[in-house]
């Protein structure tokens, strides 16, 4: 197998040495081979594709953790990734144009329109969780790592229905320029609650009692939804409360429900917030 230097690896894919070391350390492009003396990489000339597919995605601003995932997937299912990617790309952008026109109505004095809300009834339930302080950019790694690989990989029960659908709630504000606290929450099985979580000594067990909650669907199916859109469905359901004398217990909810209709392509996204 013919190798060449990192620097000439970096002139045939037209990636910097830098991301190049970035990559390595990440597991999204490890060296064919690295001196055990000097810790000097080289690459394989056929490594140069997989380069540069990382740096087209990487331009599109998929993120590293979503590259990561996506590099594991057959090429079928890889482009699927990348296109459901891209539709929520474009639904952050539809949103950050709805989300002007709301400010420009509200600096104008005028009442700006709002997503269709709608209430629902939510029993008492035993929760996991867990509470972090994270910014808007480590967020979406997060829940995936917790939800995904730890909880749903691990094959812990679920709850059937609306009741069942895990969630995260922000109980303040979470954005890419301060960390804020935000709770993940998984519904277990009360009969089952205590066994489960045994499993996990770092996740809290807890009790919520029933409830109603008004919600928002919005998003893509199988991308994280954020940004604009949060601040949307958050107006949308701060406005309906104030109009009908309803006090929101608690922070806004980002609810994962499953899709059977969505293919393999992920939850829908809604937003809620409990009612007192």
């Amino acid at each position: 197998m013919s190798l060449v230097s990192i620097g000439e690896f970096s002139r045939l894919s037209r990636l910097s040495p830098k991301a190049l070391r970035l990559y390595d350390e990440l597991g999204l492009l490890v060296p064919a081979r690295v001196d055990p003396a000097t810790g000097y990489r080289w690459y394989a000339a056929s490594q140069r594709d997989q380069a540069r597919l990382v740096a087209a995605l990487r331009r599109i601003g998929v993120p590293l953790a979503r590259i990561r995932d996506l590099l594991a997937l057959e090429p079928a299912s890889a482009a699927e990734l990348v296109r459901t990617y891209w539709a929520g790309a474009e639904a952050e952008h539809a949103a950050r144009r709805d989300l002007i026109g709301h400010l420009v109505d509200h600096l104008h004095g005028e009442k700006p329109a709002m997503y269709e809300v709608a209430v629902r009834d939510i029993p008492a339930r035993s929760l996991l969780s867990l509470m972090r302080r994270v910014h808007e950019d480590e967020l979406e790694e997060r829940t995936r790592e917790l939800f995904i690989h730890r909880l749903f990989g691990g094959g812990v029960p679920r709850i059937e229905g609306i009741a069942g659908a895990p969630f995260t709630i922000h109980h303040g504000q979470v954005s890419g320029d301060s960390d804020g606290p935000v709770e993940w929450c998984w519904p277990v099985p009360g009969d089952r609650a205590d066994e489960v979580a045994a499993g996990f000594p770092d996740l809290t067990l807890r009790t919520e009692p029933a409830h109603q909650e008004a919600f928002v669907r919005q998003g893509v199916p199988g991308r994280w939804v954020g940004g604009a859109q949060v601040e949307i469905a958050v107006e949308a359901l701060f406005a309906w409360a104030g109009e009908r004398g309803r006090q929101p217990a608690g922070g806004v909810r980002s609810v994962l429900v499953p899709n059977p209709a969505n293919k393999g392509a992920g939850p829908d996204c809604e937003f809620a917030v409990a009612l007192r």
